[in-house]
Order: structure tokens, then C-alpha cells, then sequence
């Protein structure tokens, strides 16, 4: 059974960084691509970012294109996401999901296991 933890989530005022972890077990986690999403109080859960299984292909959402970055250490199982720049409507709770393909991907029916979520609140 696969099982995804994400932790860093928090309070932070705009401008500053955060850094969120999502831990996997139950899968050779080198063998899957890895996800970012967010859901806003009233609002569709939506693409963040995605890497790749060896880490060497991303996939970014224009609206956090060039503030957020995500990396993997596979010998740790982990995906980070490092948010800077944190604006207010980046506000939300912060999904890690689990691929069985290889590459990186939006849509959210790529992605076979979830997380529980993180809270990430930015206050103005």
C-alpha cells in the first residue's frame, strides 16, 4: 500500500519561502513520477508542478512558473517543493500525488495515490 505524507506547511507573509516534503513508502518510489497540486477554499483542486522518476524532467503551472521549484531525492523517497515569492492566492492545501508513469504530468488522472494535504496560508 502505497502511503504519501506531506509536512512544511504553515503560515508565511507574502514575499516569504516555504519548503514542503512529501515522503513515500510502499513503491520503488525511483520508478514513478511525482506531483504537486493545491486546493483553495472554493476552488478546483489544481496543477502545481510534476517531476519526473529520475528527476531530470519538470513540468510547471504558468502561475508558479519561476517562484516554486520541485526536486526529488530518490535515495531518501522525498519530493520537495521549494515556494518562493509566496503570494496571498498561493493559499491553500498542498496535495503530493504519485505517478506510474515515468514523465511528469498535469492532469490529475495521471496520478494513481495521494496525500493528505498541507496547509500553506500566505498573509498579505
Amino acid at each position: 500500500q502505497v502511503q504519501l505524507v506531506e509536512s512544511g506547511g504553515g503560515l508565511v507573509q507574502a514575499g516569504g519561502s516555504l519548503r514542503l516534503s512529501c515522503a513515500a513508502s510502499g513503491r520503488t518510489f525511483s520508478n514513478y513520477a511525482m506531483g504537486w497540486f493545491r486546493q483553495a477554499p472554493g476552488k478546483v483542486r489544481e496543477f502545481v508542478r510534476a517531476i519526473s522518476s529520475s528527476g531530470t524532467s519538470t513540468y510547471s503551472a504558468e502561475a508558479v512558473k519561476g517562484r516554486f521549484t520541485i526536486s526529488r531525492d530518490n535515495a531518501k523517497n522525498t519530493v520537495y517543493l521549494q515556494m518562493n515569492s509566496l503570494k496571498p492566492e498561493d493559499t491553500a492545501v498542498y496535495y503530493c500525488a504519485l505517478s506510474s508513469l515515468y514523465l511528469p504530468r498535469s492532469e490529475q488522472g495521471a496520478y494513481d495515490y495521494w496525500g493528505q494535504g498541507t496547509q500553506v496560508t500566505v498573509s498579505s
